[in-house]
């Protein structure tokens, strides 16, 4: 796997999102100067290890090794067709398609997947390599969406709280968006509301006071990033609703093409019986959303 290190990666299946997938990020490694490495693996199948699975499994995988040629090759051309001098490895094996994206989350620049969009249900009772792989990288995972299969001249949105994985999430879109020569919007949400044991009549609450601190404290966040990337034309958003619809409504505001996101670490079972910000994107975004943990 050494070879593979700071590699874009991506990984593909039978569907068309996959191969758009692959276009776009053969483009995107090809602007950071990566090498573009194609991975094929076994398709989830779920988490509960029962008779029948374990037949969906064996089933599976005879079928993939008859497709896995055909897959693979058609991946590379693909990619080859708007990325010709890319440099692309390719690799077809028994394993997990998640296993192996997380094995090599340790050493690649950034995992790419695609195909449907994420729900609540399917991450729950049918597993989802998407959120598999998302929820448990060590660096950062785009699930592609949407109809461009490569980077535009739209804006990026970048969602921006007290996380630790908010730092990941702008230093990404920050580069990102020096690469490409685009704007860049950073969104914070809040709510106008009283913590439990706070003050009991929101009448004696300055709100405009709160929102100048609030917006202070997001303004010193994004400067931070902003001296690191000068060329980078970015505006500050705050807005009083919750984080996937303020995220989800600057992405139609700007007609942006991709949000970038911080991951709070936690399983695929949780997020998906709370229906995390990062699950919503997934389920809702129209375009890719780029998920971003916090350093280890």
């Amino acid at each position: 796997m050494g070879s593979r290190a700071d590699g874009v990666v991506v990984g593909v299946d039978e569907s068309d999102g996959a191969l758009n997938a692959a276009r776009w990020a053969g483009v995107v490694a090809a602007r950071l100067g990566k090498t573009l490495h194609i991975v094929h693996g076994l398709g989830n199948v779920g988490h509960q290890l029962t008779g029948t699975v374990a037949a969906i499994r064996a089933a599976a995988t005879v079928s993939q090794r008859d497709s896995a040629e055909t897959i693979v090759r058609s991946a590379v051309a693909a990619v080859h067709s708007q990325s010709p001098d890319l440099k692309v490895t390719a690799l077809s094996t028994d394993m997990p398609v998640v296993d192996i994206l997380l094995q090599l989350t340790n050493t690649a620049r950034m995992i790419v997947v695609g195909g449907s969009h994420v729900t609540a249900a399917g991450a729950l009772f049918l597993g989802s390599t998407t959120l598999a792989v998302a929820t448990r990288a060590s660096c950062p995972v785009v699930a592609w969406r949407g109809q461009n299969t490569a980077p535009t001249d739209q804006p990026i949105v970048v969602g921006v709280d007290e996380s630790p994985s908010c730092t990941s999430a702008l230093e990404n879109a920050f580069e990102f968006a020096e690469r490409f020569g685009v704007k860049l919007a950073a969104v914070h949400a809040w709510r106008m509301r009283c913590a439990v044991g706070g003050v009991s009549n929101p009448l004696l609450i300055d709100w405009d006071l709160v929102a100048t601190a609030v917006r202070r404290q997001l303004t010193d966040r994004v400067d931070r990033h902003s001296q690191r990337h000068p060329d980078v034309e970015v505006s500050c958003n705050l807005e009083t609703s919750d984080p996937s619809s303020a995220l989800l409504n600057q992405i139609d505001l700007d007609g942006a093409q991709l949000v970038v996101v911080g991951n709070r670490g936690r399983n695929t079972l949780t997020s998906a019986v709370l229906g995390s910000t990062t699950l919503n994107l997934l389920h809702h975004s129209p375009v890719p959303v780029m998920i971003c943990r916090a350093p280890q």
